[in-house]
């Protein structure tokens, strides 16, 4: 696991309703590492929980990173946790800066699909692409405009004639017409999308059903869909560099018996949303219940995410 980098709330903001916005700054006031557009931190939050937030600033500010959290009724603790306790001059550990979202800087073009809070990374391709002067459209769907972050700070940046802005209680002639979206789309344009499962499954069905090809299409999911584990039986998981079978009873996660077995697993969020868990699979048939690869990745079944995903073969060789 990467070292950790201690910081401190600099700022809290409101940014609309149940949402805060944070600047964290190096808590010894040193700059802090550099990330690309895309990029998202683990918050190490009260109660020892992590949770993972996209920065919405411009990469190559290094004086601070900016993420933005929505208070989720159905959270599992962390939105609760920034709400509650996160205030100006709170001090916090986060991780070093990953990214499972990057932007493809050769695109011709770049289309940009957010859902609510999933604005945020795509907030901050949209400084890296006004930047880079490239071509690109950022339509941002939401509930209203009061629940609609960075509204003022889209309007004021560079690349505010990019932005359009679609609201579930406005006029109908303002929502998104996705399949007219993806038509009018240049040849070779890249799709990003992040925001509620409903929302990405929508958009990325629309995608492939107009033919648009896996590779251009990115997601990035931030919170997995409640999977049913009532059937949920046994499987054996067998290291393939050591011949050492592990097995994983009915209410146990792959990735906990890994771990019970001493294995060091690298892990985030424990959803199948984040891939820091992605594993090799050398014989045997994944059950994929991830968020993270795509259909063909998971057609292949040379690779899962033991943090969710179980077997339909009695026994995974893993690549380990």
């Amino acid at each position: 696991m990467s070292a950790t980098i201690r910081v401190r709330v600099a700022e809290r903001r409101a940014e609309a309703l149940d949402i805060c916005g944070l600047d964290l700054v190096a808590a010894d006031g040193s700059a802090l590492p550099a990330f690309t557009a895309g990029a998202h931190i683990d918050v190490h939050l009260p109660g020892g929980l992590v949770r993972q937030y996209s920065l919405y600033n411009a990469p190559g500010e290094t004086q601070r990173y900016r993420i933005a959290v929505l208070r989720d009724a159905a959270s599992r603790g962390g939105s609760a946790a920034v709400h509650e306790h996160l205030q100006p001059g709170t001090e916090l550990s986060i991780g070093q800066p990953r990214n499972l979202f990057a932007l493809d800087e050769s695109a011709p073009h770049h289309l940009l699909l957010a859902g609510g809070i999933g604005i945020t990374p795509l907030l901050s391709m949209a400084e890296r692409l006004s930047a880079m002067g490239e071509c690109f459209e950022l339509h941002h769907c939401t509930r209203s405009p009061g629940r609609t972050p960075f509204l003022q700070h889209m309007a004021a940046s560079p690349f505010a004639r990019h932005v359009q802005h679609h609201h579930d209680d406005g006029a109908p002639e303002q929502k998104l017409d996705l399949a007219d979206t993806l038509a009018r789309a240049p040849a070779g344009t890249h799709l990003y999308v992040c925001g509620p499962t409903g929302f990405m499954d929508a958009v990325l069905a629309a995608g492939r059903s107009a033919g648009w090809p896996e590779e251009r299409l990115h997601r990035e999911y931030f919170a997995a869909a409640p999977a049913d584990s009532s059937s949920d039986g046994s499987f054996e998981m067998e290291i393939a560099s050591t011949g050492r079978v592990v097995p994983v009873s009915a209410g146990q996660s792959a990735l906990a018996a890994l771990l019970a077995a001493g294995l060091d697993i690298p892990m985030s969020c424990e959803q199948g949303v984040c891939g820091t868990c992605l594993t090799g699979v050398k014989a045997g048939t994944p059950e994929h219940r991830d968020q993270y690869l795509t259909p063909e990745e998971r057609a292949a079944n040379n690779q899962f995410l033991p943090c969710c995903s179980r077997a339909s073969s009695a026994r995974l060789v893993l690549d380990l």
